[in-house]
């Protein structure tokens, strides 16, 4: 729209209003943002959805895209009073069913594949290796050098890494390299949550007492559950999709939290924490008897 290009449009169409609250936006800026990396139909979110689930062999991520993509609308959102409503990407009637199946594929890919808890401990070793391999534990800040560090780099790091003793990382690059991730001794569990929200970083940091470095937490969170936006119906009206769909206002939110260690301490591991547990469930018994 201009003949050169604006740093601060590339940055609203790159993160939109929710991540550049010090910035600007007109209505058309606020809906491009929304077509490009938009909560409900952004396209990034569309293709990196039917893109992983084609190449991790899973259907999780399908959904009609085509149909959603055509019933898409510029849209005001219907407002009980006379205030001016704010223009919205949006959905004819017709294609609120693609859209509760974009939302479900998501909610699916993240809690069967994202949140995966092999994935999320590598995520975890990943961290460790660089870590120790990383000239002072990070990735330098000077442009050049950060940008000449790719996946390809890493990748041939820990291999090579894994083979020489000597070199900071080794441990975790053969964990990486052979395939001999920590293994998972507590996997959060509705009703032990229900005791005690916290009831899997305090088994995991007992662990961490109990067996030092052999131990690893971690904790993923998506804010996920229901997505609002505006809906064209027949009469004519745009009410909100959390007034017309029962299926997104159910879609939970996502939260996965592991307590892993290593596979040599397991069965030791395993008998302290049916113990540590019964501990914790008896203790949070008598706190809630209490008066």
């Amino acid at each position: 729209m201009r003949p050169q290009v604006d740093a601060e449009d590339v940055v609203k169409l790159a993160v939109g209003p929710t991540k550049a609250p010090d910035l600007s936006f007109s209505s058309w800026e606020r809906i491009l943002a929304e077509i490009i990396v938009g909560d409900a139909f952004g396209v990034d979110r569309m293709d990196y959805l039917l893109r992983d689930s084609l190449h991790a062999g899973v259907a999780y991520g399908n959904f009609g895209h085509h149909r959603l993509i055509g019933t898409l609308k510029i849209l005001p959102l219907s407002a009980d009073d006379d205030s001016e409503r704010e223009l919205s990407l949006g959905v004819e009637l017709g294609g609120l069913r693609s859209a509760e199946a974009l939302l479900m594929a998501r909610y699916f890919m993240y809690s069967q594949v994202y949140f995966h808890r092999v994935r999320m401990i590598y995520d975890q070793h990943l961290v460790d290796f660089l870590t120790e391999w990383l000239e002072g534990g990070q990735f330098s800040i000077d442009t050049n050098t950060h940008l000449s560090i790719t996946d390809n780099e890493v990748t041939g790091a820990f291999l090579s890494v894994a083979r020489d003793k000597t070199k900071p990382g080794h441990n975790w690059a053969k964990i990486l390299s052979g395939r001999e991730h920590f293994r998972v001794l507590y996997s959060r569990l509705p009703q032990d949550v229900e005791r005690d929200p916290d009831v899997a970083f305090t088994l995991g940091q007992a662990a961490r007492d109990q067996f030092g470095d052999k131990v690893r937490y971690a904790r993923r969170f998506d804010k996920g559950g229901a997505v609002e936006f505006p809906v064209l119906m027949d009469d004519g009206k745009t009410p909100s999709s959390k007034a017309v769909s029962k299926v997104l206002r159910q879609i939970p939110v996502i939260t996965e939290e592991y307590v892993y260690v290593d596979r040599s301490i397991l069965r030791d591991a395993e008998r302290w924490r049916d113990k540590e547990l019964d501990q914790l469930r008896r203790t949070k018994s008598e706190e809630r008897k209490e008066p």
